[in-house]
């Protein structure tokens, strides 16, 4: 089923949360839903990359456009559709110079679907399998509950309590006032009528005294509540939302917390009822030593301050900075667009479109030299309401927000000298608002989680590399100067978020043996990694050993990879992934002929997949071999899986064999992979224009062949006959047939040459080093000699191949 038709048939409030989605003008409703069969079958990531591909869905969107304006005016449909979609299509226009822009948008969308989707499949799977809550949170939430609830027992009789004290005062008043007017004269029954008022303003003095002896133990309950809910749930919520940042699977759901602080609000709100009731009723009625008027000021302001401190509390940030197309929350560019969402936990319905919020930024700047300053653009102002939010809650959303650096008056001066990237530059969001209602006026205000502000694109992957460290190790969220004296992580912390990376971008998150192998390679072999220790800079900073790239770029290269070309694969478990090489072998060799496994390389900068499969000898020697990895880049022209179906190797007799026959440990690869293969194969294969281009290679050191895979289609190798028959090299001939030809996935050819030599020739060479070259510089190896287009008529040979060179390569396009 499409993925449109999925959504539509969603429940109510998730189709909110599409409704939501499509609320901005950035990529019209109407259009996903006329086009969503078109859109949905375009390769959108590549047109992202692509300029030329950009361009042709651009101009075959806006074709689809008028075939649609088309169909409106032939059916009859109302003039409001035809002139939507003609107003749609003109507002494409703007993407004319810059198509890709529209690529990068429609494939965020289209992401962004796919998350409501997941986390409706993931409540419903809940539901049916009725997951019990953990039994910590369930007993805090009860206790919670329970003290609510005897706090809302004890208000309400706290205003029976006023009641009945108003009607003993308006008794003792009547009595009193009708006294006064019979002016008796009789000093007996004045004696008496006197007793009788006593008694009456004693049994007024005894209520008033208990009534504000109970408003204390009231105000006694709701401060203890007010701590529990400040101090704990809130607090343990905004750990919350600082981990769901970064990936973590925790709740950030706002809706229990707001019924607590309005329940709480409701409550204070009244206690300051009853006082001004006692203060009215003292008014009427007064006298020496009245407790009233002397404990009500007290009272009064306890009451204000527990208030306030509510107040204060309950105004947050309920979803974090972040852009349409970032790496994730609280990465932010200049002059692009970012939204962020206030909530307020008190929830009164006359506070709807009330309260004003205001945006601004960095009220409290560390004074560091060379620390940039922003200013907030577009619609920073906007009042609290109801319509914003799914749930009703108090929110004021802000969409269209965007940063601008100040170019007078900003960085540059400081009292602090110290050295900070532009990613490791903290900076916060300021927002306030004034709460109004029943007399009671206060200043409220909330930041943000620190955010990193780049000005490139290209600065994402070191700015998200910051806000994981950040929000992985600091417990204070305004501690803008973090990284100049940054803590260590230990394996136990930096392995979880590790995991959590691939949890929230793929579902599925990283088991104990990947974890080992990452743990292995950033702190060798350990019998245990807890007490491991791991910087910044040795995270995000210094080169892996014997490489040209950090820790983090290795690892943030493989999950792009995984997200962009492997997702189905790693979901389902098909894919080991992190698993060293000695590890690699040894699970190999104990398995059947024809089990491979596949794993990330650790030697490619932006994530490449390989691999290995075990063979057997006639003596009945395990023989482990693998490939070249592959990179984005060849994932991006062929399907991982069309690669494992379509790989073949040519053994004895020239016979090609596809050797990978069981996905580790022991699962055919057609029911591993078969559910993703294309209905078509061979020749008659969409891929096959990648899968036909080989490589000959041949190594002369020591008179050895280096025997590699190929990758081609189900049919023959060429004949001999088809090629030009014979090629010098150094003096010698010899038959192109004896070579073994090795597949290259590429139309263009891709920058990585898969080459896995013999195990023979590996046995030669330290079997760590990095025996692959790329192919460009395969092939601008000056001890390299190559020539292209054998099967063209006019094919001429490289000569002069000098003794002692070691590798001829022959480039051989198949018929």
């Amino acid at each position: 089923m499409a993925q449109w038709e999925k959504l539509r048939q969603l429940e109510s409030v998730y189709l909110t949360q599409v409704d939501e989605l499509y609320d901005g003008d950035a990529f019209p409703m109407d259009v996903r839903h006329y086009l969503a069969h078109w859109i949905e079958g375009q390769d959108w990531d590549r047109a992202a990359r692509d300029h030329d591909v950009a361009m042709l869905l651009f101009q075959v969107l806006l074709e689809n456009l008028d075939i649609q304006h088309s169909r409106f005016v032939q059916g009859g449909e109302s003039f409001l559709l035809q002139h939507n979609i003609r107003r749609f299509k003109q507002s494409f226009q703007r993407y004319q110079e810059e198509p890709y822009n529209l690529a990068n948008i429609i494939q965020w969308f289209l992401a962004k679907e796919k998350e409501i989707l997941q986390n409706a499949e993931l409540a419903e799977q809940v539901q049916l399998l009725q997951v019990q809550q953990n039994p910590m949170e369930t007993d805090s939430q009860r206790n919670i509950e329970r003290k609510m609830t005897d706090l809302k027992n004890k208000v309400q009789c706290m205003e029976h309590t006023v009641k009945c004290l108003e009607e003993q005062q308006d008794e003792f008043d009547f009595k009193y006032q009708t006294h006064n007017m019979e002016g008796t004269t009789n000093e007996a029954e004045k004696t008496e009528q006197m007793k009788v008022l006593q008694a009456l303003l004693n049994r007024l003095d005894a209520s008033r005294k208990s009534m504000l002896s109970g408003m204390g133990v009231l105000l006694d309950g709701v401060e203890e509540l007010l701590c529990v809910l400040v101090r704990e749930e809130l607090v343990q919520w905004q750990r919350r939302q600082q981990k769901a940042c970064i990936g973590a699977p925790d709740s950030t759901c706002l809706d229990q917390l707001e019924k607590w602080f309005t329940t709480e609000a409701e409550c204070l709100f009244q206690v300051r009822k009853f006082l001004k009731k006692l203060e009215e009723l003292m008014g009427k009625v007064t006298y020496e030593h009245d407790p009233v008027k002397k404990q009500k000021p007290a009272l009064q302001k306890r009451v204000d301050s527990l208030l306030t401190s509510l107040l204060k509390s309950a105004f947050v940030v309920e979803t974090q900075p972040s852009m349409p197309q970032g790496k994730g929350p609280l990465v932010l560019r200049t002059n692009v667009q970012f939204s962020v969402k206030t909530r307020f936990l008190v929830k009164f319905p006359e506070l709807n479109h009330a309260m004003k919020v205001n945006v601004s930024m960095d009220r409290e700047a560390p004074l560091v030299k060379g620390y940039r300053r922003f200013n907030v653009l577009g619609t920073n102002s906007k009042a609290l309401n109801m319509a914003e939010s799914m749930s009703g809650g108090m929110v004021a959303d802000f969409r269209h927000l965007t940063l601008k650096e100040q170019k007078s008056g900003g960085g540059g001066k400081g009292i602090h000298d110290l050295s900070l990237s532009v990613t490791e530059e903290l900076h916060i969001i300021n927002f306030n608002t004034e709460f109004l209602l029943h007399d009671m006026s206060v200043s409220l205000e909330t930041s943000s989680l620190p955010v990193v502000i780049i000005s490139n694109s290209s600065q994402q992957q070191s700015a998200w590399a910051s806000i994981l460290w950040f929000n992985m190790l600091c417990l204070e969220p305004k501690n803008l100067l973090f990284f100049a004296n940054c803590p260590a992580a230990t394996w136990p912390q930096l392995g979880e978020m590790l995991s959590w990376q691939f949890l929230s971008s793929t579902t599925r998150g990283l088991d104990s043996n990947q974890l080992d192998m990452i743990a292995h390679k950033l702190f060798g072999k350990q019998q245990s990694y807890d007490a491991c220790n791991i910087s910044w800079t040795k995270f995000s900073n210094e080169n892996v050993p014997n490489t040209n790239f950090t820790f983090w770029v290795w690892f943030d290269g493989i999950l792009f990879m995984v997200k962009s070309h492997l997702e189905n694969p790693w979901k389902d478990g098909s894919i080991m992934g992190f698993v060293g090489k000695g590890k690699e072998k040894t699970l190999l060799k104990k398995k059947q002929r024809g089990t491979f496994l596949l794993r990330f390389s650790e030697s490619i900068r932006d994530g490449g997949i390989t691999f290995s499969w075990v063979d057997y000898s006639p003596t009945g020697e395990p023989d482990v071999r693998s490939v070249q990895p592959f990179t984005k880049v060849d994932l991006g022209q062929i399907p991982f899986h069309e690669i494992i179906r379509n790989f073949q190797i040519l053994e004895e007799e020239n016979v090609p064999e596809n050797p990978l026959l069981f996905l580790y440990p022991d699962t055919p690869k057609v029911e591993a992979f078969g559910k993703y293969y294309t209905k078509k194969s061979g020749a008659d294969s969409e891929y096959i224009k990648y899968i036909r281009t080989k490589l000959v290679f041949v190594s002369k050191e020591n008179t050895l062949e280096a025997k590699s895979p190929m990758y081609s289609d189900t049919g023959p190798e060429p004949s001999p006959s088809t090629m030009n028959p014979r090629y010098g090299l150094g003096g010698e001939a010899f038959e192109p047939s004896t070579f073994p030809p090795l597949g290259l996935i590429g139309d263009p050819l891709p920058p990585e040459l898969p080459l896995s030599p013999d195990p023979m020739f590996s046995a030669m060479v330290d079997p760590d080093e990095d025996l692959n070259p790329t192919l460009q510089e395969f092939l601008n190896d000056p001890n390299m000699y190559h020539c292209v287009d054998l099967l063209s008529d006019d094919t001429t040979f490289l000569e002069g191949a000098l003794p002692g060179h070691p590798f001829t390569a022959l480039l051989q396009p198949c018929e």
